[in-house]
This record gives C-alpha cells, sequence and structure tokens, in this order.
C-alpha cells in the first residue's frame, strides 16, 4: 500500500467510525418515520435532479457511434481485392471485425500479379466487434498499390479496414464489387484502439448474440435466457450497431434504477432527506456505474430484482394484491433475463411464506377468514409467480424460434420450439457447472463483501506514461459500511422484531447465498444485485439518527464523502486515462486491487 492510498482508506474508515459511532445502542433505538406522503413536486424535482445529473455521467464517453455497420461475410477461400488511390508504403493497418470466426490472410501486390504475404489475423470468439491491428511482416518499404483479403478458415464478418503510411491515412477504392462494405466507413477508423470503439470483456458474447437475434442468425451465448440480450439489440436499433448503442439500454436501465431505489426508500421512510440521501449512495456506487455501461445482461436483472423486492415490500406495508402481481411479474421478465433472478424468486418466497403464516397464526379474526386468506394468496402466487412468469420466460424464446425458421405466432404451440426451451434449460445446467477453469480476476463470495477482489474489464497503458482501465467493484464507503449496517440490521430485527430491518437484510441475504455453495468460477459483478441493499440499509440507519443532533449533518456528511470517493476513482471505473505512476499512488490501497 502506498502512502497517497493509505491516507485515503484511512480517511474512509474515519468516515465509518464517525458515522457508525453515532448510531445510538440498539436497544434505545427510536425510529422516527415520517408520515408516507403521495410523490410530491419536491419528490419529482429531487428525484429528477439526481437522475438527470447522473445520466449526464453515465452516457458520457459511453462508447462511438461511428464503429462501421456495414460488413462482408467470408465464407473460407473467399476473397476481395482493394486498391489504394495512389501507390504507397503501408506501415499500418486496421481491420474492424463482425460476428463469427476465423482467419484472414491479407496481401499486398504493386502489380496486380505477384502478391506478398503482408499480415495474418486471427478472429476467434474475443476478437469479435472490435478494431485489430495485425503486425505487418512485409518489407517496411514495399510500394503498394493492390490489397488480396483471403478468407483462411471459418466463416467470419469483417467490417472495415483502414490503411497508413507515414502516419497519414491512405485513400482507398473498391477493386471489385464485392469489397465495397471494407472501405465505405472510413471515417469511423480511430486513431486509438479503445473501449469507446470496440467491444470489451463479456461485450464479446452478448452483443454478439443480441446481433445475431437482430439477423435472425443462431445464437452464439446461450448460456443465458434471451430476454437481456434482445433488451440490448434494441439499443443497437435505435443508435445502429455500435459501441453506444449496444450500451445504450444497460446504462439507461441503470439510470432508472434511480427513481426505483427513490420509491423504495421513500416507502421505507417518507421523509425527503433519507430518501435522496440513500438515492445518491447508489448513484454513487462504483459497481452500479461500471456494471450498467458494459453491454451485459445484468443491469436488467437487478433492474427486475429492486422492483420484485419494492413491490413485495409495499404487499406487506399494504397488502394490495395488485403489488403483490406485480412482484410476479418482474419476477418472470427478470427470470428471462438472467438467472439471478430465480435466487432472488426463492428470497421472495421466504418473505411471502413468513408473512403470510404469521398473518394465518398471529393475528386477530375469525380462523376460517385467515385460511380463506391465506389459500387466496396462495392461489394468487401460483398466478403471479408461476404460471405467468413460465409464459413470459417461454415466450422471450422467441428469436430461437426465428433462428430455425419457425414464425410466430404459431410456432409457440409447436412441439420444436418447446424442444428448443427444453433443450437450453439442459444446456445451462451443465454450463454453469462445468465452468471451473481459473481465471485471473475470479473470486469468492467472501471477498465481495469486503471488496477485496475487484474484476478488471479493461486496461491499456500508452506511450506517454498515462493508462486507462475499468474495475468493477463497490464503492468502498458502501461496501464496509453497508456490511456494518447490515449486520445491525439483523440485529435490530431480532431484538426489536423490525420488520423493515428484517426485509432488507434477508432481501441481501437472499442474493448472496447461493453463491456461497457455488462451485463455478464466479467474479465481483456477482455482487450486484445484493449491493443494492447495502445501500437500503445504510438508508434505513439514516432513518434513525435524522432527528438526533447533528443527525442531518452526519447523512449529509456520509452522502457527500461517497461522491467524492466516486469523483476520485471515476478514472478507475469509465476508463479515462490519466497519469498512471501518480494516480495509482492514490488508489492502491490493497494490494489485490489491480489498478
Amino acid at each position: 500500500m502506498k502512502f497517497p492510498g493509505c491516507i485515503l482508506m484511512i480517511f474512509t474508515f474515519l468516515v465509518l467510525a464517525f458515522f457508525f459511532m453515532y448510531i445510538p445502542d440498539i436497544r434505545s433505538l427510536r425510529l422516527v418515520k415520517h408520515d408516507e406522503k403521495k410523490n410530491t413536486a419536491r419528490d419529482l424535482f429531487l428525484c429528477g435532479i439526481i437522475t438527470l445529473l447522473y445520466s449526464v455521467v453515465a452516457f458520457s464517453n459511453l462508447g462511438s457511434i461511428s464503429d462501421p455497420e456495414t460488413f462482408v461475410s467470408f465464407n473460407t477461400g473467399d476473397t476481395v481485392l482493394l486498391e489504394l488511390e495512389t501507390p504507397s508504403t503501408v506501415d499500418r493497418m486496421l481491420m474492424y471485425t463482425g460476428i463469427n470466426t476465423g482467419k484472414y490472410t491479407v496481401s499486398f501486390s504493386e502489380d496486380r500479379e505477384r502478391f506478398f504475404t503482408a499480415a495474418e489475423l486471427d478472429q476467434d470468439y474475443a476478437a469479435i466487434l472490435k478494431w485489430q491491428e495485425p503486425e505487418l511482416i512485409c518489407a517496411p518499404d514495399m510500394p503498394v498499390r493492390y490489397i488480396r483479403i483471403i478468407a483462411t478458415a471459418g466463416s467470419p464478418y469483417l467490417g472495415e479496414v483502414m490503411f497508413f503510411g507515414k502516419g497519414e491515412r491512405l485513400a482507398l477504392t473498391v477493386a471489385d464489387d464485392s469489397a465495397a462494405s471494407l472501405c465505405d466507413e472510413q471515417k469511423a477508423a480511430p486513431d486509438d484502439i479503445s473501449y469507446l470503439n470496440s467491444s470489451y470483456f463479456d461485450e464479446v458474447y452478448h452483443v454478439r448474440t443480441a446481433i445475431e437475434h437482430m439477423e435472425g442468425m443462431k445464437p452464439y451465448e446461450i448460456s443465458h435466457p434471451p430476454l437481456g440480450k434482445i433488451l440490448i439489440s434494441l439499443g443497437t436499433l435505435l443508435f445502429g450497431k455500435v459501441p453506444f448503442g449496444w450500451r445504450f439500454m444497460g446504462t439507461l436501465f441503470g439510470v432508472m434504477m434511480l427513481p426505483a431505489v427513490y420509491l423504495f426508500i421513500k416507502k421505507i421512510d417518507g421523509g425527503y432527506l433519507v430518501t435522496s440521501c440513500g438515492t445518491v449512495l447508489l448513484a454513487s456506487g462504483f459497481m452500479h456505474f461500471t456494471q450498467t455501461r458494459i453491454a451485459t445482461i445484468d443491469s436488467f436483472a437487478v433492474f427486475f430484482i429492486i422492483l420484485m423486492y419494492f413491490f413485495m415490500y409495499r404487499w406487506i406495508c399494504d397488502e394490495r394484491k395488485s403489488d403483490l402481481a406485480l412482484s410476479g411479474i418482474f419476477f418472470g421478465i427478470g427470470a428471462a433475463c438472467k438467472w439471478t433472478c430465480i435466487f432472488a424468486g426463492a428470497g421472495l418466497a421466504v418473505i411471502w411464506l413468513a408473512f403470510s403464516l404469521y398473518k394465518l397464526f398471529f393475528t386477530e379474526g375469525e380462523k376460517d377468514t385467515r385460511f380463506k386468506y391465506f389459500a387466496g394468496n396462495i392461489l394468487w402466487c401460483i398466478l403471479f409467480f408461476v404460471l405467468i412468469p413460465a409464459v413470459i420466460y417461454y415466450l422471450s424464446y422467441f428469436p430461437y424460434g426465428t433462428a430455425e425458421g419457425l414464425r410466430a405466432p404459431g410456432m409457440f404451440f409447436t412441439r420444436r420450439y418447446a424442444e428448443i426451451v427444453i433443450e437450453n434449460q439442459n444446456f445451462m445446467l451443465s454450463y454453469h457447472e462445468g465452468v471451473t477453469a481459473g481465471h485471473p480476476y475470479s473470486s469468492r463470495w467472501y471477498q465481495w463483501i469486503l471488496d477485496i477482489r475487484p474484476i478488471l474489464y479493461y486496461l491499456k497503458y500508452y506511450s506517454d506514461g498515462s493508462y486507462s482501465s475499468i474495475a468493477d467493484f463497490v464503492n468502498p464507503l458502501v461496501c464496509w459500511g453497508g456490511l456494518a449496517a447490515m449486520i445491525m440490521l439483523a440485529v435490530i430485527a431480532v431484538i426489536r422484531r423490525d420488520k423493515t430491518a428484517a426485509f432488507i437484510a434477508w432481501a441481501w441475504l437472499a442474493q448472496l447465498l447461493p453463491w456461497i455453495f457455488v462451485k463455478r468460477v464466479v467474479f465481483e459483478y456477482h455482487y450486484f444485485p445484493a449491493s443494492v441493499f447495502l445501500v437500503l440499509a445504510l438508508a434505513y440507519l439514516f432513518s434513525f439518527i435524522r432527528e438526533r443532533r447533528h443527525g442531518k449533518a452526519v447523512i449529509l456528511g456520509f452522502t457527500v464523502a461517497s461522491v467524492a470517493l466516486f469523483v476520485l476513482f471515476y478514472p478507475v471505473v469509465s476508463g479515462l486515462p490519466v497519469e498512471r505512476v501518480s494516480y495509482s499512488s492514490w488508489m492502491s490501497w490493497l494490494p489485490t486491487w489491480p489498478f
């Protein structure tokens, strides 16, 4: 640990120590809950301004809007020919790869008769939707007029090629019609390859599949249900098959999490200060920011987890069946995005059962009336937590059916469509059981709750001594403070029989508990669903201290400290290039932090 990083870490612990020292003894805790009010103009303003400010930050530098969108589809042995407008020496080339895998050989010629191998490119599963810079192996002073590209293996898609000579871009013309799509978007070629113009980490799976769903092709990534990739494809329909387009929907859902959490905390507390500060804690969350800006399916799953727990909490408070129904519907939508939501659904089932049994055996009223209420709830849950989610899940596989030539709506009633759905469930079970290979950034659940092992999605060093990184981990103030708050809430739930404390603590544990027993390789981002409830736990503690002397100042101070850490760590979670030596010394809090 370097000295500047040590100072920041000590400061964070001092903030936490002061905050928790300010909370009185649990036995003397007095919760002053504001009267619940309907959403007011002040709510709309506070929630709106937080959401707007976060949106500006989240959508800034999200990705390019001008990457190539037209491609040449190769089969093994296919050849295209390009021509430079004037013969030149070539010292650098860029190739933008599309979907599918394969290999290319690039050859140069001066006279179109004698070609010399200049470069080879292997477009494997990890080299999808990226600008590549193959190493040139030809003589550096060789005059070039014609370029021939041959697909030597596979059936890859290639979007664009760009050639440079003496640092200048060389103008291309079409030597045959089949090459037209390789030189029609030359302005899209970047001066520097980065996450802004290329896919990174698991985008090579999810974005590829999203595009395949759009094109009616057989999907590549089938280890998760399809709805998340369908949602990603909506962004590409709006903005094109470009990084901004394929990251748009996940970022949008990350933005929408803020109003959802605002409403959740408002229901818990009712006051403006606690609700606003709790929402800001989520907005300043590192994992929330990083994970919703990468085009994977986690944004959608976590968003629906928030909603399903929010409406379950409303049902416990108000016992409106419409809330229970909405909880089940959002469970079904979430499960069609990622199986993580099924874990969340199991947590909901425990909450529902505990509350229903309490109403059945420990409340007043006629016994027959209570049993009828309980039986009615069971039937309601069978409809909204089993049947309707099953239908949503089943229908979400329509891109798989379309890829096999089936057509809606009739395909949903065919035997083949049912087989497709069942086969994929079997594959997903076997796949996730078999993910045991090591990974340099893998971690276990106990490392997540302590922020010990972030996962590094992107890292690039520059010749000027700067570097760019995108890491996924929880804001330390929220991670460590939230863990302490969660332990405190568990104690409060037991000693004071506090239903809200029990609800939040169990919701967090329900998202974490399954990963304790999972044997496959797992990563920090699997903590994302649970990390949201750390924010709720801290917000609930805010409720206990708000009316104490200087309580509001303590809440505001804690919130400001969280925002300050977000600003400080912004380059680490956003990919913003910074000077390597000086900045990394401030970030070196723990030896296991890889940035």
